[in-house]
C-alpha cells in the first residue's frame, strides 16, 4: 500500500532521491552521475524509508487516541448525575480521567506492541504513563489541590448520584425506602446549601 501511495506521489520520490544524492535531477531523466535510479528507489522502498508515515504518524495517532479517550471518559463520569444543574467541574473527576488515560496508554501499547517499533518512544510512554498515573492517584487520594469551592463542586455531582440511585432503585423493604427518602431529602438540602455558598464565594 505504501508503494502504491508513493507511485501516486512522484514528487515525494524525487525529493527523497535528491536528498540521498544531490546530483539527482528529476527533470532530466532521473539520474545524473551516480544517483540512485528512481525505479530502483521505488523497488527497494520499505516502511522505514518513510519514518514520518511509519513512526511519527502512528505515535501521533496513539497520543490523540489516548487524549480523546480521556476527555470522553471525563464526560461519561457525569452521566449518572440526577439533573443537569448538578453538573459542576470536578478536579477529582479530572484527575481520575487522567489516571484512566495513563492506564489505557499502558494497556493499549502492551497489546499493540508489534505495531509500534520505536523502542525509545515505547519506553517513554510506559515511564511517562507510570508517572502520570502515580501523580494523578496522589492528587485524587490527597486532595491537596482541592479548595473550598472545588470541594463543593466535586460534592454536588456526588450527592446527585445519591439522589439518582436512592430515588430510582427498585426498593421494596419499607425500612430501606424510608432510609432512601431521608438520603434524598438530605442530599437535596446540602446541594442547595453548597450552590449558595459557591455563589457567595465566587461572587
Amino acid at each position: 500500500m505504501l508503494q502504491r501511495f508513493a507511485e501516486r506521489r512522484e514528487g515525494i520520490w524525487e525529493q527523497s532521491n535528491s536528498q540521498l544524492n544531490p546530483s539527482f535531477n528529476p527533470r532530466g531523466g532521473g539520474v545524473l552521475s551516480d544517483a540512485l535510479p528512481l525505479a530502483e528507489l521505488k523497488r527497494h522502498a520499505t516502511p522505514a524509508f518513510f519514518p514520518y508515515f511509519d513512526k511519527t504518524m502512528k505515535y501521533r495517532t496513539f497520543a490523540a487516541m489516548i487524549a480523546t479517550s480521556s476527555v470522553v471518559m471525563l464526560g461519561l463520569m457525569y452521566l449518572n448525575t440526577y439533573s443537569l444543574d448538578h453538573i459542576f467541574w470536578s478536579e477529582t473527576r479530572f484527575y481520575m480521567a487522567i489516571l484512566m488515560g495513563a492506564t489505557m496508554a499502558t494497556v493499549m501499547l502492551a497489546f499493540m506492541f508489534g505495531m509500534y517499533k520505536n523502542k525509545k518512544a515505547n519506553i517513554g510512554i510506559f515511564v511517562g504513563s507510570a508517572i502520570v498515573f502515580a501523580t494523578s492517584l496522589f492528587l485524587v487520594r490527597s486532595q491537596q489541590t482541592v479548595d473550598d469551592v472545588s470541594w463543593m463542586k466535586t460534592m454536588i455531582p456526588h450527592h446527585s448520584i445519591a439522589i439518582l440511585t436512592s430515588e430510582r432503585a427498585n426498593i421494596s423493604d419499607p425500612r430501606v425506602r424510608k432510609l432512601a427518602d431521608e438520603i434524598i431529602e438530605a442530599q437535596r438540602k446540602e446541594i442547595a446549601e453548597m450552590k449558595q455558598l459557591i455563589a457567595e464565594l465566587e461572587g
